[in-house]
């Protein structure tokens, strides 16, 4: 097992927390609990409109987020954080899921895709119009 050499910068502590304690910490189950915890924080820290979600990513330094597509059921967000390698994106996927969910009141989920050629994140909502909550 080889050790992650961590970048001296201005994110520095947000990256130590992020990067190295939660992945060792969760384990296998990272994915899982991230996804889980980013719907977590969209119910402490709901938004009135999806509009809205540029602003919060950039002050909880999670990137700049911009819409890509928005459509019935599907709507896409590309996410350019400060940094893509060996990160999970799953926390701000789940964040997007719910905020969405709570704003449309239709089941959605969401699916993230690091480009590391682009180093972004392409995250999509699927709202299944069928399944209200």
């Amino acid at each position: 097992m080889t050790a992650k050499k961590p970048e001296i910068n201005e994110h520095f502590g947000y990256e130590i927390i992020r990067d190295y304690v939660l992945s060792d910490v969760l384990g296998k189950h990272e994915s899982d609990v991230l996804y889980w915890a980013g719907k977590s924080l969209a119910r402490k820290f709901p938004l009135f409109s999806l509009d809205e979600a540029a602003d919060f990513f950039k002050q909880a330094e999670f990137g700049e987020l911009v819409t890509e597509k928005s459509g019935k059921d599907e709507m896409v967000f590309l996410l350019r954080p400060f940094k893509t390698e060996n990160r999970c994106f799953k926390l701000e996927a789940g964040f997007l899921a719910q905020q969405k969910q709570k704003i449309g009141g239709f089941l959605t989920e969401a699916y993230e895709e690091v480009i590391p050629k682009k180093k972004m994140v392409r995250i999509t909502l699927k709202t299944d119009l069928r399944e209200q909550v």
